[in-house]
C-alpha cells in the first residue's frame, strides 16, 4: 500500500544541502526544466545571500522509487544515487541549486575561457569597494588574469582553498594594513555563505503521479511545466531508460541535422499523440488522463513519429519545395502531414499532388489561424479519411489572403509569400555577379537576410515585403545605390534575378521612395497572384491586406 504524502518543513545549512548533491543523494529528476538562468540572475542570487535575504524554500521529494535523474548539475558531474538508499529529488529549486552547486563546488581545474558555458560558473566577489561600485558580484569574461583582489566563490567552502587564497592576498596588497582589510573582508563573505540557512520542505511517501502533480502546480519561476514534459514524467519507465522528452529531442536533432532546421518540440509531441490514436492533441486537459490513454501505444508512436517526420520533411523539401522548418506557415501542417503518411497504405501521385495543393491553399488562406481544439480534432479526422481514400480534403473554395502589407515572419501569410519568392527567384545575384546563397543566410540570419532597400524612417510602405531584397553590397554602398548603378550599367540580368524592374528604379532615381515601393509591390503581387490562380486557388478581392500575426 502506498504511503500518503507527508510534509516536513526543515532548516539546513546551505553547505549541508550542497554536500548531499555531491554525494548523489539529492538529485534533479529528468522531467525538470533545463538550467535556464541568465548570468545576471546567478549574480543576484549571491548578492541576496550576502545581504541575508531569503532565497525561497526548496521542495524535495524523498522516495526509494528509482527515478531517472540528471547526472550533471551546474555543469558538474555527480555520482550515481546510493543503491537501495532513500534519495531526494528536487521538485522546486533546480535553478537556484544548480547555480550554487555549480559555482561553490567548482573544481580548481575547471575550464576558464571567453565562452559563456565556461565563465558563467566562475563567480567572483571584488573585495575592494571601488572595484564593484555597488555590484557585489561579477563574472570574469575576458581571457586576462583575474585580479588578485577578486575572491573566487568556489574557494569559500573549501578550507584549504580559502587559506591558499588568503595567503596570496598579501602578495597583491600594497601594505600590511590593506592585506589585513582584504583578508577580513574575504572571511566575512565566506562566513556568510557557510552560515547561510535554507528552508527545505521535505515530502515523503506518495506516488510519482502525486509528486508530478505537486511539481506541475508550482510556478515560482513563472514557467509552467510543458505538456510534453508532463506526459513524459507520467509515462516514466514505459519506453525504456530514456524519457519521452529525450526521445523527442533525438527526433528534433535528426531533423535539424538533415539541414531542414529544428521543428518545435510541441509539434513533435502532438505528432506522437496523433500517431498513437489520440485526436485531442491540443486540449488543455488532465495530462494524467492523457498519459494513461496513450501509455500503451507510446513506444510504437515514438518510433513511428521518428520515421514519419523524416518522410514529411522529404515531402516538404522535395515536392512542395519548403527548404527550412522555420518557413512552414503553420506547424500544425507538419503534424497533419504526418497523420496522412502514417495512415496511408501508399501515397499515390494523385494524393501527393492534392497534398501539395492543400499545403499552399491552407498557407495562403490562413486556414489554421487560431484553430480551436475542436477544429484540430476535425482536421485530424479529415486527414485520416483522406489517407484511407474515403474522403477528399475539404479546402475547396478557400480564398487566398491578400499580399501582405508588412514583412513580419510571425505571419503565416508572409511565410507563404517567402516560399513563393524563393521558388520564383531561385538564382539571385550580387552586384559583382556572384550567386546569393539565400538558404544559408536564412538558416542563420532569418529576417535580417531580407535587407531594406529604403532605410529612411517615416516612408509610407517601408514595412512592405516589396522594400526587402536579398543582396550583398560592397562596404559603403547601400542597396538603393547598388540597384540604381545596376540599372545605369544595363545589368538587367541581376535586377531580374531579384524581381526588380527598370520602371520601378526610375522612382528610385527621382528619390520617390514611396512610389518605388508601391510600384514594386504591385509587380510582385501580380506575379504572386498568377501563381495562386495557377493552383486553382481563388485570389484575394483586394491587392494588399494586413499581415496577421497568426503562427504558433
Amino acid at each position: 500500500m502506498v504511503k500518503d504524502i507527508s510534509v516536513v518543513p526543515e532548516v539546513h545549512f546551505l553547505e549541508q544541502v550542497l554536500e548531499r548533491i555531491s554525494q548523489g543523494e539529492l538529485r534533479v529528476p529528468k522531467f525538470q526544466r533545463p538550467f535556464l538562468w541568465r548570468p545576471d540572475q546567478m549574480l543576484q542570487l549571491f548578492d541576496s545571500m550576502e545581504r541575508g535575504y531569503p532565497m525561497g524554500s526548496l521542495l524535495i521529494w524523498e522516495t526509494t522509487m528509482p527515478l531517472e535523474s540528471l547526472d550533471t548539475i551546474g555543469g558538474r558531474s555527480i555520482p550515481s544515487a546510493p543503491e537501495g538508499a532513500k534519495v531526494a529529488y528536487v521538485l522546486d529549486g533546480h535553478q537556484r541549486l544548480s547555480t550554487l552547486f555549480g559555482v561553490l563546488h567548482r573544481s580548481d581545474d575547471a575550464p576558464q575561457s571567453t565562452q559563456q558555458e565556461d565563465w558563467m560558473w566562475w563567480v567572483y566577489r571584488p573585495l575592494v569597494r571601488p572595484d564593484h561600485d555597488g555590484v557585489r558580484y561579477r563574472h570574469w569574461k575576458s581571457g586576462e588574469t583575474v585580479p588578485g583582489s577578486f575572491l573566487p566563490m568556489r574557494s569559500v567552502l573549501g578550507t584549504l582553498d580559502f587559506l591558499e587564497y588568503a595567503r596570496k592576498l598579501s602578495d597583491v596588497s600594497g601594505s600590511r594594513e590593506e592585506a589585513d582589510h582584504l583578508t577580513k573582508e574575504s572571511e566575512r563573505i565566506a562566513k556568510r555563505v557557510k552560515n547561510y540557512k535554507v528552508s527545505v520542505v521535505r515530502m515523503e511517501g506518495g506516488t510519482l503521479k502525486q509528486a508530478i502533480e505537486v511539481f506541475s502546480r508550482i510556478n515560482s519561476s513563472g514557467q509552467k511545466m510543458r505538456p510534453d514534459q508532463m506526459v513524459s514524467a507520467l509515462t516514466y519507465g514505459t519506453i525504456g531508460s530514456e524519457t519521452l522528452s529525450d526521445k523527442m529531442e533525438e527526433i528534433r536533432g535528426r531533423v535539424a541535422a538533415s539541414g531542414f532546421g529544428e521543428i518545435p518540440i510541441m509539434t513533435i509531441f502532438q505528432t506522437v499523440l496523433a500517431l498513437s490514436g489520440e485526436e485531442d492533441v491540443q486540449r488543455d486537459t488532465s495530462w494524467e488522463t492523457m498519459a494513461r490513454k496513450v501509455q500503451g501505444q507510446l513506444m510504437t508512436a515514438v518510433e513511428d513519429t521518428d520515421r514519419i517526420v523524416q518522410e514529411v520533411v522529404e515531402f516538404l523539401r522535395d515536392e512542395v519545395r519548403v527548404p527550412l522548418a522555420r518557413l512552414v506557415p503553420y506547424n500544425i501542417q507538419i503534424m497533419l502531414l504526418a497523420v496522412f503518411f502514417h495512415f496511408s497504405d501508399k501515397a499515390e501521385a494523385e494524393q501527393r499532388a492534392k497534398l501539395r495543393n492543400w499545403f499552399w491553399t491552407t498557407s495562403l488562406a490562413g486556414t489554421f489561424a487560431g484553430a480551436t481544439t475542436t477544429q484540430v480534432r476535425n482536421f485530424i479526422r479529415q486527414m485520416k479519411a483522406f489517407a484511407g481514400g474515403t474522403s477528399a480534403l475539404g479546402y475547396s473554395g478557400e480564398r487566398a489572403r491578400a499580399f501582405p502589407d508588412r514583412f513580419d515572419l510571425r505571419s503565416a501569410r508572409v511565410r507563404a509569400y517567402l516560399l513563393w519568392d524563393l521558388q520564383t527567384f531561385p538564382e539571385r545575384k550580387n552586384p559583382d555577379g556572384s550567386t546569393v546563397n539565400v538558404l544559408e543566410l536564412l538558416a542563420t540570419a532569418h529576417s535580417e537576410t531580407y535587407r531594406h532597400i529604403i532605410t529612411q524612417s517615416g516612408v509610407p510602405g517601408a514595412s512592405s515585403p516589396a522594400n526587402r531584397i536579398v543582396m550583398t553590397t560592397p562596404p559603403g554602398v547601400s542597396i538603393r545605390q547598388a540597384l540604381i548603378r545596376l540599372a545605369e550599367e544595363g545589368r538587367t540580368d541581376i535586377l531580374d534575378s531579384h524581381g526588380v524592374s527598370l520602371a520601378s528604379i526610375e522612382h528610385l532615381k527621382a528619390d520617390s521612395y514611396t512610389d518605388f515601393i508601391f510600384a514594386r509591390q504591385q509587380e510582385l503581387a501580380a506575379r504572386e497572384r498568377q501563381f495562386i490562380e495557377s493552383l486553382g486557388i481563388e485570389s484575394a478581392e483586394k491587392e494588399v491586406g494586413e499581415a496577421d500575426i497568426d503562427t504558433e
